[in-house]
């Protein structure tokens, strides 16, 4: 089985923003050497508890600290972005390290409607329904021969995202129900369910997508994998506590009360919750891979097995305890450690 990173670069009440990034480039790097498929970095902004806000900035970074790994976005929210700027980064990327960049785009705009109207000067609507175009634009752009915008006068302009593009980085759509599952079809793109954020809904995503693809120059048959929240530790008991602190956030996120950083695990186990709240976790939670390393290995292959996929993006989500390093990521650090035990068996 393959294995791959998705990371928000969280940020926990005894981290400041450079502590967070310290402690994802320390998970990246041992992903690197575990040999991971790939890592990306998510899309979200004015949240506390998140220090990804550009995944183009970041696997910039990436790139530099790793030597065989895949960097990536998971994803740019492209209703934030002209597409012109999207590819013009990713293009960059591409020439920095050629044959590992992955460009994944999402329809969403990982943000709240105030954040949004900032960061466009328009509604998340608006963006959204322009998806498709500015997919097809950022396909154009990131090609050797770029793109052609014709003038008032008739006349064509050429637009290019580098000047002189040797390769491009592999685009890939991300969903969480079948609207971007049939675009990634229609357009003969890889595919990818966020199946981390909405546990419901992968079937029929999967289904269309498979069902509907049609080969293209990007890809010649359906390519796809899944996401997953994983929390995975020496016992299953460390790996339950770990989990902790992320259940509650998410709780909060959706029952839409004020957020701060993500609560250490001692906190967290201290904390009360409402009862919806606590209902929001127990659901959760049986969504969640949590366990020691020989638990999670089953259900991890269970899951891929189920969705027909030999790829799973994990999203490692243990929480920090009190006193440990808070640039050091002991907890994800050592899931990577376990995990890669599945890939050395695979």
């Amino acid at each position: 089985m393959k294995l791959s990173v998705l990371d928000l670069v969280p940020v926990s009440s005894a981290q400041s923003s450079a502590d967070a990034i310290a402690a994802s480039t320390a998970v990246l790097v041992a992903a690197d050497r575990a040999g991971f498929t790939r890592y990306w970095f998510a899309e979200h902004h004015n949240m506390p508890s998140v220090a990804s806000t550009s995944p183009a900035v970041l696997g910039a970074a990436a790139i530099a600290a790793t030597e065989k790994i895949r960097i990536g976005s998971g994803g740019v929210m492209l209703p934030n972005h002209a597409p012109l700027v999207v590819a013009e980064q990713f293009a960059l990327l591409e020439a920095m390290a050629p044959g590992r960049i992955d460009l994944g785009l999402g329809r969403a705009p990982g943000s709240d409607p105030v954040v949004t109207a900032v960061l466009t000067g328009q509604g998340a609507a608006s963006g959204a329904a322009r998806f498709p175009d500015h997919v097809a634009d950022i396909l154009a752009l990131l090609d050797a021969e770029g793109a052609n915008v014709r003038l008032s006068s008739d006349r064509p302009y050429e637009l290019h995202s580098t000047p002189l593009a040797t390769a491009r980085p592999t685009v890939w759509l991300l969903g969480s129900s079948d609207y971007s599952a049939r675009l990634a079809a229609q357009l003969g793109l890889p595919y990818v369910f966020a199946h981390h954020f909405s546990a419901t809904g992968a079937d029929a995503a999967l289904q269309a997508y498979r069902g509907g693809f049609t080969p293209s120059e990007y890809a010649a048959e359906p390519r796809s994998f899944i996401t997953a929240n994983v929390v995975v530790a020496d016992t299953t008991e460390e790996a339950e506590a770990r989990a902790v602190p992320q259940l509650q956030q998410m709780a909060r996120l959706r029952s839409n009360e004020r957020l701060g950083r993500l609560p250490l695990v001692e906190d967290a186990l201290a904390a009360s919750l409402t009862a919806l709240q606590q209902e929001m976790v127990d659901r959760m939670r049986d969504d969640w891979i949590i366990g020691d390393a020989a638990s999670v290995a089953d259900q991890l292959r269970v899951r891929a097995e189920y969705f027909g996929v030999d790829e799973v993006m994990v999203s490692l989500v243990a929480g920090d305890r009190r006193g440990e390093d808070p640039r050091a990521a002991a907890a994800r650090v050592r899931g990577v450690e376990l995990l890669s035990e599945l890939i050395d068996a695979a």
